[in-house]
């Protein structure tokens, strides 16, 4: 059973993505090393005891609709009750409505370890947390004063509703409606596909964040405005009201995440005796509800990426674990009676390296991502411009490149258990089906890839990303500098990726500003495997360079010599292979 690895977790936030430094120069108000340590070791203790017994029952009984009513599987209610009134939804939001206000990086880290435990569990806090961001960041006084504290506490729950059944990722094609009801409310009417947590009996009142159109609003994404929508209204003195015109119609039949309600949600359809339409607050201007609702999708994606790495981190801990009981063949080095374990056949080893090196590599791309969140807080204009370009640039591989490994890390742990692994009693599957909608929701890793490079190497004419790779060239210097002989030709090799990045990112900024905006298109998805590999790389050799023992060293140097390789060929791909993709893929269309 999954066990959070609090120590490693600890060693990338601090020695890795930046926290130790921060903490050192003062920058985290009275926050201390000691405190991140007892919320890492709480954090841990509660995953690994609490959550995780549940994900096993939890992906066999699934969540149930009955009578627009859904039920999670047992356990799962008081479980989350448990975990609100411990403080954990609060980590990071805001101390005027409750909240603890600690960095993201920590909000992130425990939010990995929710995920390792049960993917299916930890979704409704997800987007609760980006919920509170919006409604922070967007909504008027009134409606924060109504409704942030209790969501803050995790006594209320919130969702993200954005899709429809024509829709899918084009927003533009949106069609459920928004009518202005004359007091300062809308009546909303449509159906919302995809609705994570949508209904469930963890908490009393679920506060929906529902994209809309006005009758006059303009064609296309900007016409959409942002709306909350509650379960139950709320009375003026906090208590609540009746019920809202909004409820779950079905819920999804999915190949994993099956403890978490995938819903259909149903606006407007009607009460007997009462107006029809789902009573809904703005949430800041009309026809801008877009801008609104990036704010809750920017925290999404980040901590997507971070299911990414916590299921990649669940499936290694469930194969190494197997690949220590199963007994098959021999080996040289084992030194017992009869078959060894094949924990000692160097091709499951290479497996096995494979899934905790690409693990830690994107822990070291997520977390760092959270970092620069944190370091945009209450820094001068041009300091926080400069890591509010940092995280831009980094959110889209955080998500992207975690995801993906999430699914090869997951495919690689059923391997390691051979037939038993596409057998579901062992588990291994579980880890495989759930991490298969990372990459999709949040936007897909395509969408992903297309805003890597279309808007984010542009930033500040490409200084942003020269930046980070000037910094990527800095760790490989001083490892390059150091005299631990066990890092072999880890800087030579990692150097070797950084060109290649570098030289990439060079064609793809001139393919922009020459108007080649197809070419640089068929290369976007090679160039963020690219981004992921070099900065992965080189986030474990620094990790590497830390006093933490040789283990670390050996690993980075296992990435650079059987990993960071690809990064020369995936430049090969971006810059020649863009003509033939879009040659041939001409015979692939019917019309």
């Amino acid at each position: 059973m999954y066990r959070a690895p609090v120590q490693e977790i600890a060693h990338t936030l601090k020695n890795v993505a930046g926290l130790k430094a921060a903490l050192d120069a003062g920058e985290l108000g009275d926050l201390s090393e000691d405190l991140v340590d007892a919320v890492l070791e709480e954090a841990g203790r509660f995953a690994s005891e609490r959550i995780a017994p549940l994900n096993r029952e939890g992906d066999e009984t699934g969540a149930t609709l009955k009578g627009a009513v859904v039920t999670t599987p047992p356990g799962f209610a008081q479980t989350y009750r448990d975990w609100a009134e411990g403080g954990w939804n609060a980590i990071s939001s805001p101390e005027e409505f409750g909240g603890q206000g600690l960095p993201n990086m920590l909000a992130v880290a425990a939010s990995e370890m929710w995920n390792s435990a049960s993917m299916g569990f930890a979704l409704c806090p997800l987007l609760t947390i980006g919920a509170i961001e919006a409604l922070h960041a967007h909504g008027s006084r009134e409606l924060q004063d109504t409704y942030l504290e209790k969501i803050v506490s995790g006594e209320w729950t919130g969702t993200m509703n954005l899709t429809e059944p024509q829709c899918g990722s084009d927003l533009a094609a949106l069609k459920t409606r928004a009518e202005p009801a004359g007091d300062g409310t809308y009546r909303i009417f449509g159906q919302k596909i995809f609705i994570t947590y949508g209904e469930h009996d963890f908490t009393e009142n679920i506060c929906h964040l529902v994209l809309a159109r006005l009758p006059d609003a303009p064609a296309g994404t900007r016409g959409i405005s942002l709306f909350l929508v509650p379960k139950f209204l709320v009375n003026e003195d906090g208590s609540l009201g009746e019920r809202n015109d909004v409820f779950c119609q079905s819920i999804e039949h999915k190949l994993g995440i099956h403890a978490s309600p995938t819903c259909v949600m149903i606006y407007g359809d009607g009460f007997e005796g009462r107006e029809a339409g789902a009573i809904g607050y703005l949430i800041g201007e009309e026809n801008r509800g877009l801008n609104c609702m990036f704010t809750m999708m920017n925290n999404a994606r980040l901590n997507v990426g971070i299911q990414g790495v916590a299921v990649a981190e669940a499936a290694y801990q469930h194969a190494l674990a197997y690949a220590n009981e199963r007994k098959q063949g021999k080996s040289g080095e084992y030194d017992g009676s009869g078959m060894a374990p094949i924990v000692y056949h160097p091709d499951v080893v290479r497996n096995l390296l494979t899934m905790k090196a690409m693990t830690n590599a994107a822990r070291g791309i997520c977390y760092s991502c959270a970092h620069a969140l944190d370091m945009q807080e209450g820094k001068p204009d041009e300091e926080a411009k400069k890591w509010a370009e940092r995280s831009g640039l980094l959110t889209p591989v955080a998500k992207a490149f975690s995801t993906d490994i999430g699914c090869e890390v997951a495919s690689i742990g059923v391997q390691i258990h051979g037939g038993m692994g596409f057998i579901e009693e062992t588990g291994a599957a579980q880890y495989m089906r759930d991490a298969r909608i990372n990459p999709i929701y949040e936007g897909t890793n395509g969408i992903q890839a297309i805003d890597l490079v279309t808007r984010k190497l542009p930033l500040s004419g490409g200084k942003a990303v020269r930046d980070y790779i000037g910094e990527l060239r800095e760790i490989v210097e001083a490892v390059r500098g150091t005299n631990h002989e066990a890092f072999g030709d880890t800087a030579e090799l990692l150097e070797d990726a950084v060109n290649a990045f570098e030289e990439t990112t060079e064609w793809l900024l001139k393919a922009l500003s020459d108007g080649e905006s197809e070419a640089a298109l068929a290369g976007a998805t090679p160039y963020l495997r690219m981004f992921g590999l070099a900065s992965g790389g080189c986030y474990l050799a620094k990790s590497g360079l830390s006093p933490d023992g040789a283990e670390r060293v050996e690993l980075a140097r296992f990435f650079a010599e059987n990993h960071v390789a690809e990064c020369a060929a995936l430049k090969t791909t971006v810059t020649r292979g863009s003509q033939s993709l879009l040659n041939a893929g001409r015979a692939l269309r019917s019309a």
